[in-house]
């Protein structure tokens, strides 16, 4: 009977999100960070995915020839293939190495595979040691890690599909940081 009922929206499920860490704080985050959650968060913070797809992703996800991640399971619903820099694609090689292709790209210490249950204790104790606000996830990083691509500059489309989600939702909870970005635009056609 359960499949009778309706599907409700989760309250508050798309509200902006608040919880920014600059690079100086992302930094100590990862450095206060056990080994296994250092190597997760930093991934995070190179490629703004939402944690569940990192945990996810196996090292055949990476074509370490043309530095191209193929992130597969994920929210919007269907594979999108991110071109990476040089850097990015290293620390990807390096996590990549010497695993067979079915393997789990990045893992916990124990050899198990990462869930949300597995990272939020570590980065709750990371985050405290570090110093930073209390409500800062994992999500944090994704979150920031978009914001300084809209404050960077990067259109909204480019920005929607590294994140993969719609532009709609891009605008919706980081549009306001482009505010500086218009007014710079609009000083331009000043005579």
């Amino acid at each position: 009977m359960a499949w009778r009922v309706a599907l409700r929206p989760i309250e508050n499920a798309d509200g902006r999100r608040d919880a920014y860490l600059d690079r100086a704080q992302r930094v100590a985050l990862i450095a206060k960070s056990p080994p296994d959650i250092a190597l997760f968060l930093t991934a995070m913070s190179l490629v703004p995915l939402r944690p569940g797809a990192l945990a996810c992703l196996k090292v055949s996800h990476f074509d370490k020839r043309l530095g191209v991640l193929t992130i597969g399971k994920d929210k919007a619903g269907r594979d999108r293939k991110v071109k990476l820099p040089p850097k990015t694609a290293e620390f990807f090689t390096e996590q990549a190495k010497d695993k067979l292709a079915a393997a789990t790209l990045l893992v916990r210490a124990d050899g198990k595979d990462w869930h949300r249950d597995a990272w939020k204790k570590p980065v709750k104790a990371a985050v405290m040691e570090a110093g930073l606000p209390a409500a800062t996830t994992a999500y944090a990083m994704r979150h920031s890690a978009i914001t300084d691509l809209v404050t960077g500059g990067l259109d909204l489309l480019t920005v929607a599909q590294l994140s993969g989600t719609s532009v709609a939702m891009i605008e919706k909870h980081y549009g306001h940081l482009q505010a500086d970005h218009a007014a710079a635009a609009l000083a331009l056609l000043a005579l």
